[in-house]
């Protein structure tokens, strides 16, 4: 079975202003589309709500706002995605109107979620997919902002405290607890704008990984981090209209291909250089690539991860009895 792993996804603000004036298959190109097609389910963090209702979170010190109009949904679809984490810092931007919106656009686009919810029980439960003969349960959890948590009784986002403590016991019992041939965590962790994980993501991961995730694929710094220990500890981006940081290159990126075998070992990852122009994101150019794997091996490396390139692809295997 192949899972593609996409990280934040912004389809609002300046992506939402082309989308009224281009159709939802026209914000990736055609080749990076088949390539999403190859996998047999799509996750991804998906970084905005989906509605044209509600009101801006009134937090004075909150500088981004991310809301995309309802044929968000169809980008989505355009690209096979088959479930989506909404447990991020964006989730509630326009409000519990927005909110719940995104659930009936999501649900009627027939794309399962994750990471958010009614009330705090259901924000906090998995997904269960099916795939090539394999369940695959879905967790999808955010350590900020915490005024954006559910509760019992309100709308909001799973959240868990992750800078100054362990994880919660709810989520690693969440973890151990799924009854599936693979378990993928999906957290929206750490600092913006950094190029390694920090030292609190990289203890988090340690302990999803005890408590029985098999893959955990981390999101939020905007850029592409290293892999190690079957964590991927961040995505980067998938596409957005943000401006480029010079050194980061939060511009150029990678979508992941994961391979697991029958029995939902994880077996082999394959990155796929990407370069993000604005509000459209394509597969890389030869030079664009170069310096993606440049990156890539450099921060695998230092996590003590070696990487090949087959075919234009950057791939990392392990070894699994």
């Amino acid at each position: 079975m192949k899972v593609a792993l996409a990280g934040d996804t912004m389809l609002g603000r300046k992506v939402a202003e082309r989308l009224a004036v281009v159709a939802p298959t026209e914000l990736f190109s055609d080749e990076l589309v088949a390539v999403a097609h190859e996998a047999d389910l799509f996750v991804l963090n998906l970084e905005c709500a989906v509605s044209e209702r509600g009101e801006r979170w009134p937090d004075p010190a909150k500088a981004f706002f991310f809301r995309a109009p309802p044929v968000a949904a169809q980008v989505l679809r355009h690209l096979g995605v088959s479930c989506v984490t909404l447990a991020n810092n964006h989730a509630l931007d326009f409000g519990t109107d927005a909110l719940l919106d995104t659930f009936k656009h999501l649900a009627d686009a027939g794309i399962s979620w994750v990471g958010a919810g009614v009330d705090e029980a259901s924000a906090r439960a998995p997904a269960v997919l099916e795939a090539a003969g394999l369940r695959v349960g879905v967790v999808g959890v955010t350590d900020h902002p915490a005024e954006y948590a559910a509760a019992p009784g309100r709308p909001g986002v799973a959240f868990a405290g992750l800078w100054h403590a362990p994880p919660p016991t709810w989520l690693l019992e969440t973890i151990g607890g799924l009854d599936t041939d693979v378990v993928l965590v999906t957290p929206h962790w750490g600092p913006n704008m950094v190029s390694e994980p920090v030292p609190q993501v990289r203890a988090a991961a340690t302990a999803f990984r005890a408590a029985g995730a098999t893959l955990v694929a981390g999101h939020s710094a905007h850029v592409f981090h290293g892999v190690a220990d079957s964590v991927v500890y961040d995505l980067g981006d998938f596409v957005d209209d943000y401006a480029t940081e010079p050194s980061l290159r939060n511009d150029l990126g990678l979508l992941f291909l994961v391979t697991f075998d029958v029995a939902g070992r994880l077996v082999r990852l394959e990155g796929v250089p990407l370069a993000l122009d604005y509000c459209f994101t394509r597969l890389a150019a030869p030079e664009e690539a170069r310096w993606i794997t440049d990156r890539f091996r450099r921060a695998c490396a230092a996590l003590g991860t070696e990487v090949e390139v087959v075919g234009g692809r950057l791939v990392v295997e392990w070894d699994r009895p």
